[in-house]
């Protein structure tokens, strides 16, 4: 049993309001149930004392029991005497890896089942295609390479210009910042792999949260530390993240504050602010991830200001990425840490990769001096594709919930039902491509969500929308009776 644990004040908090529905007992029992499967409490989390529930909220004892009881016939709690009870999983749930999210999952998902004479439409996909200036970006960088081309190209903290560039975007969101903080990565996830692998050490607890972005998972696990997760589906309790720093001992936690991948929450300032302090207490480092951070669909409204903003100790490490504002084929990311760290970086990426490509950084840099065209431009086109992807949903399939995210590239909707794993199978031969829940998590919970970015054109996504209808009902006609495949 994990050492985690949640305090009756704590889980009355995460339940609201008592159940109106009766028997109360079983309404608290599908509550709990939905906190496990939708990820906000974790597995193997000890559940508080009957008596302490009862008494914060205001019902008898009786009655958690019998709400207890009622878990564990489900298979959602499990219990030991003299040591409590804690959540968990019946045996049949799925359980996932890290899965592969390019163009070799395609058999995964049976995308080559697609109907004949119609295109594939791939949702698993959260990246746009170039902005319009992309062409004189490029031009602009051709022009300038031979500039660089007589000595040996190796700069394995980046260019020196887009050191600069990238120092100065920090500073101009109040987060002063010098090039020598700067270490230029080929992309966010050699970022994030770079950082894994100098400032973790195998069987290190690093704290994840759930959902989150796969490859991460992906990057503790190949290191070999343990992963502490937190739910995150209703936004962030930094109470219980708190709990889960200290409980558990983390090192490292990872965290995507700005639009987020891929609930699309947007990290209240007192939250970060809190989450700082509690990583302070903690003696833990925070990784953050601004993939999307530049992605608001209002370029006008108050931006909050970085989880960087409200650390004053270098206790914070953000990781930046030109993939999703500019191009996914600009293999280019950067960290942003202390001197000391950025230097330690520099030395251990010299035996992974050297440097980055020069013409990239080159490119990079142009965009870079006019992100504001590329910020309009994302948010014109990405506000449009968001509401015709909601209004589809809406239409379509209007039992399914989610939130209008004010930023980022998808929506993360709810099914209402476990099935995740079957829609994303019936979709790939009904010719569009979905990625289940269970992908953005660890212990096999969110079945019943799937992703849905809106990266693509209204049309598409109104066609995508058709299809996943036709699968949904398909998937719910034939429920799945069997073990579900792990996804690789």
């Amino acid at each position: 049993m994990s050492t985690r644990y949640v305090s009756g004040q704590q889980l009355a908090r995460l339940l609201g309001d008592v159940p109106l529905a009766r028997p109360v007992y079983a309404a608290l029992a599908r509550a709990v149930r939905g906190l496990v499967q939708d990820g906000r409490l974790a597995l193997r989390t000890r559940l508080p004392a009957e008596r302490d529930l009862a008494a914060a909220l205001g019902v008898s004892r009786t009655t958690i029991t019998a709400a207890y009881d009622r878990l564990r016939d489900e298979g959602f709690v499990e219990s030991r005497r003299g040591a409590g009870s804690w959540t968990a999983l019946p045996p049949t749930a799925m359980t996932t890896t890290a899965p592969r999210t390019g163009p070799s999952a395609a058999g995964r998902f049976g995308m080559a089942d697609a109907p004949t004479g119609a295109e594939f439409i791939d949702l698993g996909c959260a990246t746009p295609g170039a902005p319009a200036i992309f062409a004189e970006a490029v031009a602009a960088a051709v022009d300038e390479l031979p500039r660089h081309s007589g000595g040996p190209g190796y700069e394995p903290a980046g260019l020196a210009g887009l050191r600069e560039a990238v120092a100065a975007g920090y500073a101009a969101r109040g987060v002063p910042t010098r090039p020598d903080q700067i270490v230029i990565t080929t992309g966010a996830q050699h970022a994030f792999t770079l950082l894994t692998q100098t400032i973790v050490e195998p069987g290190d607890a690093v704290m994840v949260e759930r959902p989150t972005y796969p490859h991460a998972l992906g990057a503790v696990r190949r290191r070999g530390a343990r992963l502490v997760p937190v739910g995150v589906n209703g936004g962030w309790d930094v109470e219980l993240i708190a709990g889960s720093l200290r409980q558990a001992a983390v090192r490292t936690a990872y965290t995507i504050p700005d639009f987020h991948n891929p609930t699309g929450l947007l990290m209240p300032g007192e939250d970060r602010a809190a989450l700082v302090d509690a990583a302070r207490h903690a003696d833990a480092v925070l990784v953050c991830d601004e993939t999307f951070a530049e992605l608001g669909h209002d370029v006008a409204a108050p931006r909050v200001p970085p989880l960087a903003a409200y650390d004053t100790g270098g206790r914070v490490v953000t990781i930046g990425s030109a993939s999703k504002l500019l191009w996914g084929g600009l293999r280019i990311g950067w960290i942003r840490a202390t001197a000391p760290l950025a230097h330690r970086l520099i030395r251990a990426r010299e035996a992974l990769d050297i440097a980055s490509p020069v013409l990239d950084q080159l490119i990079v840099g142009e965009l870079l001096r006019r992100i504001d065209e590329v910020r309009a431009e994302r948010a014109e086109t990405l506000l449009s594709s968001r509401d015709a992807l909601a209004a589809a949903l809406r239409e379509r399939l209007p039992e399914w919930e989610f939130r209008l995210p004010d930023g980022g590239m998808s929506l993360w909707a709810g099914l209402g039902a476990p099935l995740a794993t079957a829609l994303a199978e019936a979709a790939a031969r009904h010719g569009v491509r979905v990625v289940p829940g269970p992908v953005f998590g660890v212990d096999g919970v969110l079945e019943d969500y799937v992703r849905l970015p809106y990266v693509l054109p209204p049309g598409t996504l109104r066609a995508a929308v058709d299809r996943l209808a036709l699968a949904f009902r398909e998937a719910e006609a034939a429920p799945v009776s069997r073990p579900l495949p792990a996804y690789v």
